[in-house]
């Protein structure tokens, strides 16, 4: 049997020392062989036929007994973890200590001990307002600005025509203060869309009437409620060079355009934008009403210390979460992050108190479910199980839905889904 120290450490983190001895650790190491002798081909053996000393002979004993690691840590550490009555969250981080033919495998696991929910808001008490704005003209009109934007049509100007009404200008800028070249204010290829707002009052009107190759200077006043507090209510320098003038024609808002979109007509167009901007704002205030009543319930709450471990976990997930949003876009992770100007290591730090917040929501969920009995059945599960394994045709894919480690994670959603419900019922007016 293994043989496992516990050691407590600070902010709730524990570290178990465990050892395996070699006669124990035998068993791993003659199935790591097999899986190698599976998955690389050796002459004169069928695929896992191969002996444990011609495996040893092949590849070298240490590449068996590295290869018995991963197996022999995922058993006897979930069995250390039950024997010590130990309440973890988050993947550990292991070490190998000491790994020799011949000797006993020792390595260490650091974990997040579960952290406590101390002191619970009396979040019946608590309360957040629903705020679901309405649909206005404005809204379907910048809905079909955007549709008939996608069928514009772009046309080269002719040379030696000034830009005007709603063309758009590709140019070169150099923008300065007070003399001095602003970092991140050069752009070889800025396009500005005249028949749109700008950003920066008054530029677009500079831009208006110029040609091609035509260079220009000019200074503007930012607006003192800028982003960029460098640049709020100063005056700017502008240098621009027109390199292209492109007429934009887009097409007219008539049933024509509405059936090219699949819609009847244009009343039919307009009533089908305003059931998706109804439901996407509905789903935007649900979201809202549910950030704003956890977050109020965890500010009003009391936790115990909540491990350096776990809080470094939640940072990568979601610097993970980050990095899949930007490449899902087209977006290359490291040119986005040029494009900010910011370091991986400036974003976890940038992370830390979000990822916090969002650790003490998810023991606060947990608590409320235990507080309030809240308990999931095996019926829903399965239920939920077979509409995820419906969207698969591969049996294996399938097979993988219902695995426990999947029930169990089933499970802890449709539990949550209901504390979420219990809450937003509870809490917003």
């Amino acid at each position: 049997m293994p043989i496992v120290n516990v050691e407590n450490l600070p902010k709730n983190a524990v570290k178990l020392t465990i050892t395996i001895p070699s006669e124990e650790f035998q068993p791993f190491l003659e199935m790591a062989a097999t899986h190698l002798s599976e998955e690389s081909a050796i002459p004169g053996f069928r695929p896992g036929k191969a002996g444990y000393d011609i495996v040893k002979n092949r590849f070298g004993e240490m590449k068996i007994y590295e290869e018995a690691i991963e197996p022999a840590v995922r058993k006897t550490l979930y069995a250390a973890i039950v024997s010590n009555n130990l309440e973890t969250i988050g993947s550990p981080k292991i070490d190998v200590i000491t790994l020799a033919p011949g000797n006993a495998f020792v390595y260490t696991a650091e974990l997040a001990k579960m952290p406590a929910v101390t002191k619970l808001a009396e979040y019946k008490k608590l309360s957040v307002k629903a705020d679901q704005k309405p649909i206005d003209d404005k809204d379907i009109e910048t809905v079909l600005k955007d549709l008939t934007r996608m069928q514009t049509r772009e046309v080269r100007a002719t040379s030696g025509v000034a830009a005007a009404g709603t063309d758009k200008v590709v140019m070169s800028v150099n923008m300065k203060k007070a003399g001095v070249p602003i970092e991140g204010g050069q752009a070889p290829n800025h396009a500005v869309f005249l028949g749109e707002e700008y950003y920066i009052p008054g530029f677009k009107e500079h831009v208006s009437g110029m040609k091609e190759g035509e260079t220009k200077t000019f200074a503007i006043k930012f607006p003192a409620e800028h982003a960029s507090k460098m640049l709020a209510g100063s005056d700017v320098d502008f240098e621009i060079t027109v390199k292209e003038i492109f007429n934009l024609t887009a097409p007219e808002i008539d049933d024509a355009f509405a059936k090219s979109l699949g819609q009847a007509d244009v009343k039919t167009l307009k009533e089908r934008i305003t059931e998706n901007l109804k439901a996407e704002r509905a789903q935007e205030e649900q979201a809202r009403q549910e950030r704003e009543m956890l977050e109020k319930i965890a500010s009003d709450s009391r936790f115990d210390d909540i491990p350096d471990l776990l809080v470094n976990e939640e940072i990568n997930k979601m610097l993970a979460e980050l990095e899949s949003n930007v490449t899902d876009q087209g977006m290359d992770f490291a040119k986005y992050l040029e494009s900010i100007k910011k370091t991986v290591a400036q974003l976890k730090m940038e992370f830390t108190q979000q990822a916090i917040i969002r650790i003490k929501v998810a023991l606060i969920v947990r608590e409320v479910a235990k507080q309030e009995k809240i308990e999931v059945s095996e019926k829903e599960v399965d239920d939920e199980l077979d509409k995820i394994a419906a969207e698969y045709e591969d049996a294996e894919a399938k097979k993988r839905v219902y695995s426990p480690q999947s029930r169990d994670y089933v499970s802890t959603i449709l539990r949550n889904r209901k504390v979420i419900d219990l809450l937003r019922s509870t809490i917003v007016k």
